[in-house]
């Protein structure tokens, strides 16, 4: 609605220009000084990377080599190489491939974190309001009866009247000391930080699934070498009761054995509860309930061991670590908060401004005399508040430097994390040589006595603990074939897990730049 006055060329115009020839010359200055205006408190500078030029004491080898020259298991570092975005596709297991597909899809984590990120999104836009005025607008209309006894209501004394109003009006907090600016800025970390925390849980949750399908593998593995152990035992139980019948050994040589079948046959309930126990972990982490078991499954044979292993220089570490970029946004989220507190306790300037009209007719709305506008500006200083605004501050600079400590102790776990796994797998190597050997050997053992056994010249004592080797080197052997897998796992999640590979992703980029 335009309300218009006559000009001394008989032309209109609308009073609200006349009004406004006034106001936006004002907002014009102060929102000038507005964005020359510097914001008050520290800026943020990432922190350095550390200084260190290997994640172990000790330097590591530039290849493992694989037990009895097995091509198939033989591994290498290669330093400096990076990380694949889909790191679990080097196990070439296509089962594994569906499995994540799946649950990145489904998982509910991961999408309770995606749901996090937006809503940090959409709190950087709230705060961004603040940048602009805040206008409101309103229109009234009413019957009335005024008493007569005291004042007339209108100018034509009647009691009866009808009353029309509209009205225009903005209000804006200048922000000349950056204190929005930098509530903006803690908020664009925060999302920050949310965006590496999504990261974060899809990191976990492939690393998880890809452990967890390694453990289901070593496990049917073990299932079945004890299957093969009971198998083995059942038919020299049958051997002893013949050797019994004819006089070769006694009744506590048979006990002998049959206790050693029971041992044999007490061990594989529990693997098959770790089975079913590590296929209801797999279902959950792909959204599924118990009830609806994946059709994936795994065998120890079906995934491959990567032969190279990528190796990051620890200085891009922190940059690849979504845990570490993280703590780093959250650093910066608290700098600031710093600077939010410095600028509340600084004055603050206000400008307002109204416009509107009232009439007792809709037909005379835009009626001379019927409009009125106001416009002003305010200064605001705390003068005392016991010193609230003071602790405010120096509150947010012990957070920030909690925040300092809890970024630095990340960076440190780190590295603890990448070199732990690099000794394990290290050590996997010397271990698995160790229970091939040791797995042959027992078997060359247990064929000889069962051997001998058949002959008649069996020493019983030597055929029970030639199989309880045999069974306990043979379970190890699938341990230990599990655990080179499962650490290479544990090393690319330690190393960040690739998703700056990602499509659309740059390692230099972060969430906050993203969001401009």
């Amino acid at each position: 609605m335009k309300r218009f006055k006559k000009t001394n060329a008989g032309m209109t115009m609308p009073i609200w220009n006349r009004n406004m020839k006034l106001i936006v010359p004002t907002v014009c200055t102060i929102a000038v000084a507005f964005v020359s205006s510097c914001a008050v408190g520290p800026d943020f500078k990432r922190p350095a990377p550390p200084a260190v030029m290997q994640f172990t004491a000790t330097p590591l080898p530039a290849a493992i080599p694989p037990p009895d020259n097995r091509p198939a298991e033989k591994q290498r570092f290669v330093a400096g190489d990076d990380i694949p975005a889909q790191w679990w596709s080097l196990f070439h297991s296509p089962a594994l491939d569906s499995l994540i597909a799946r649950a990145l899809k489904s998982n509910p984590d991961l999408q309770s974190a995606r749901a996090a990120l937006r809503a940090a999104k959409e709190n950087i836009y709230v705060q961004e309001a603040a940048y602009f005025p805040t206008v409101g607008g309103s229109l009234a209309a009413s019957r009335n009866l005024n008493s007569t006894v005291l004042s007339p209501t209108l100018f034509n004394y009647t009691p009866y009247f009808d009353l029309y109003s509209a009205q225009l009006s903005a209000d804006w907090i200048v922000d000349i000391w950056g204190g929005n600016r930098r509530a903006v800025e803690a908020l664009k970390a925060d999302a920050e930080a949310q965006h590496f925390q999504v990261e974060a849980a899809l990191l976990s949750l492939t690393a998880a699934l890809a452990a967890s399908a390694i453990q289901e593998a070593s496990l049917r593995a073990q299932i079945s070498a004890t299957e093969d152990i009971i198998q083995d035992e059942t038919k020299a139980s049958g051997v002893f009761q013949r050797q019994l019948s004819l006089g070769q050994v006694s009744g506590a040589d048979v006990a002998a054995q049959e206790t050693a079948l029971a041992q044999a046959r007490q061990s594989l309930p529990p693997l098959q509860k770790q089975l079913a126990q590590e296929r209801n972990l797999i279902t959950v982490l792909a959204g599924r309930f118990p009830s609806e078991q994946v059709p994936e499954a795994f065998n120890l044979r079906d995934l491959a061991l990567p032969h190279e292993l990528p190796l990051s220089v620890p200085a891009r570490l922190v940059d690849q670590r979504p845990d570490v970029r993280a703590a780093e946004a959250g650093l910066h989220s608290a700098e600031a908060e710093v600077g939010v507190a410095i600028a509340n306790e600084l004055p603050n300037i206000s400008l307002s401004a109204t416009d509107g009209a009232v009439a007792t007719r809709l037909a005379g709305f835009f009626g001379p005399g019927n409009a009125y506008w106001s416009a002003g500006a305010g200064l605001s200083q705390t003068i005392f508040d016991g010193g609230a605004l003071l602790h405010k501050t120096r509150a947010a600079r012990a957070l920030y430097d909690r925040a300092s400590a809890q970024y630095r102790s990340t960076v440190l776990t780190a590295f603890q994390n990448v070199a732990d796994t690099l000794e394990a797998i290290r050590a996997d190597a010397t271990t698995l040589d160790a229970a091939t050997a040791a797995a042959d050997a027992a078997n060359r053992n247990l064929k000889s006595q069962n051997l001998r056994l058949k002959l008649g010249d069996a020493n019983v004592l030597a055929v029970l603990n030639a199989e309880q080797a045999y069974e306990q080197a043979s379970i190890s052997l699938v341990q230990a074939r599990a655990s080179r897998l499962a650490d290479s796992v544990a090393l690319f999640e330690a190393l960040g897990g690739g998703w700056w590979n990602a499509p659309s992703i740059n390692l230099q980029n972060t969430a906050a730049d993203a969001l401009r």
